[in-house]
């Protein structure tokens, strides 16, 4: 059994393709197949099936449309209500690929419709057990991402009961030497503790993951529903999006409209400006700077969290060079059919605002009305300022109208990536004020 990860950094999402001799079968793959059909040819084999661990909320899955280029079966537990063409696969259900023996077990807890792809391969004894969402390396998925989303709605004090017994009982007849491979790692929002690891075995995780020690059902469910972190709005979304069966990753990115140095925007929609500004003083107006200038960054994440399910804005690029990259990070999410236009902008074009006196803001913090746009749990840890006020970005567009505005606004975060877009919803909403982004200067502050 040859087993190939793939990585989405962005999203800290794993993918995985499973050969046995000449077929394949693929768990949880991500947006765009290309990297999955370039593995098939290069080994001379076929993409024969996908597994499905369940309708997943932080990225679309091209399971449907690898089904209607290759032909492959989608197998996908029936709580899902899938509305494209599957294989119910649940417990007691198998599938033998060459000398591999697929079965399912079924895992509520992260989500009712949650199952895990068990493989044994007949001739070397490798055993694996693929947990999508529901068991990671030190955690567990979280129980709170359904209650809002999907045809099976569940509430994630339910859930978190459902994933206790999922802990206690599902994995109990399996041995301490199968691989576990999960569908995220570290930096995901699907769990809050993952570890940076990408594999493990089952049993370093009865040893090394909290969920597998000795506590009551009492003390499991507080610790999984304690400091779980934020929702982004594109959750339910990309819930539902993957129940119907996703576009062609292809022909949706490139049916999105595109225009080149503009020098007059229309400013009726929200802009989203992926471009990495310099220049602080820079800012179009009613745009929102989300960075994507690498895999490092978060664009996606941020992205839907700050924009709205079916919202409609226009999105900056930095060059005609970015066009496909950031159309492909965008449709990770499935966010692309919102856009208006892809726009790259005329080297005249104007977009000059004030910039913040570091040495006067040193010298005179009390003289800022400054916004901490960190999420909860950073703050919880401490304040870099404490006569900061606490609006997390993912909820700033709602809560701006709360900040007062008799003194200048300087807004900050940890590292300086996530205060550009808070400056830039601020300045939206208070479009009089003076707004200042401290944006990297943090780090003369956060020691």
């Amino acid at each position: 059994m040859h087993i190939k990860q793939f990585t989405d950094q962005a999203l800290a999402h794993y993918s995985y393709a499973i050969i046995s001799g000449k077929e394949i079968a693929l768990v949880d793959p991500a947006r765009n197949p290309q990297a999955y059909y370039e593995f098939a040819e290069k080994h001379d084999a076929k993409i024969v099936a996908v597994f499905e661990t369940h309708p997943h909320a932080d990225f679309i899955s091209s399971h449907y449309q690898i089904h209607k280029e290759t032909g492959a079966k989608i197998y996908v537990s029936k709580d899902v209500g899938a509305e494209y063409p599957h294989e119910t696969f649940d417990e007691g259900d198998k599938l033998r690929l060459n000398k591999i023996d697929f079965s399912a077990i079924n895992t509520p807890g992260h989500s009712p419709d949650s199952i895990c792809v068990y493989a044994a391969d007949k001739e070397t004894s490798e055993k694996a057990l693929f947990t999508g969402d529901t068991l990671f390396i030190g955690d567990v998925g979280r129980p709170d991402l359904r209650e809002d989303a999907g045809n099976m709605k569940a509430t994630r004090e339910s859930l978190a009961k459902d994933m206790y017994q999922t802990i206690q009982n599902k994995f109990s007849k399996l041995t301490n030497d199968v691989l576990i491979y999960p569908a995220h790692g570290a930096g995901s929002l699907c769990g809050k503790n993952m570890s940076d690891a990408s594999s493990s075995t089952l049993g370093n995780e009865r040893t090394g993951n909290w969920a597998f020690k000795s506590q009551t059902k009492e003390e499991f469910i507080e610790e999984l529903l304690n400091d779980q972190p934020f929702i982004p709005s594109y959750f339910g979304f990309d819930v539902d999006m993957n129940k119907r069966g996703p576009e062609n990753f292809m022909t949706s990115i490139w049916s999105v409209p595109l225009k080149l140095d503009v020098s007059n925007i229309e400013t009726d929609h929200l802009i989203v400006d992926t471009r990495e500004i310099e220049d602080k003083s820079k800012h179009l107006p009613n745009s929102i700077n989300i960075m994507a200038r690498n895999e490092n960054d978060t664009f996606e994440t941020w992205l839907g969290a700050i924009i709205k399910p079916n919202e409609k804005y226009h999105l900056i690029i930095n060059s005609i060079k970015d066009y496909q990259y950031i159309l492909s990070r965008v449709s990770r999410i499935g966010y692309e059919n919102q856009i208006i236009s892809v726009m790259t902008l005329a080297r005249d074009f104007n977009e000059n605002n004030k910039t913040l006196d570091i040495k006067t803001f040193k010298a005179n913090p009390n003289d800022f009305t400054i916004v901490d746009v960190r999420n909860h749990s950073e703050v919880a840890v401490g304040k870099i300022f404490e006569n900061a006020i606490h609006h997390p970005l993912n909820n700033l567009r709602e809560s701006t109208k709360d900040i007062p505005d008799d003194r200048p606004i300087v807004v900050h975060c940890a590292g300086g990536y996530r205060s550009r877009a808070g400056y830039g919803i601020i300045k939206n909403e208070k479009p009089k004020s003076e707004v200042y982004d401290l944006s990297f200067a943090i780090s003369d502050f956060n020691t």
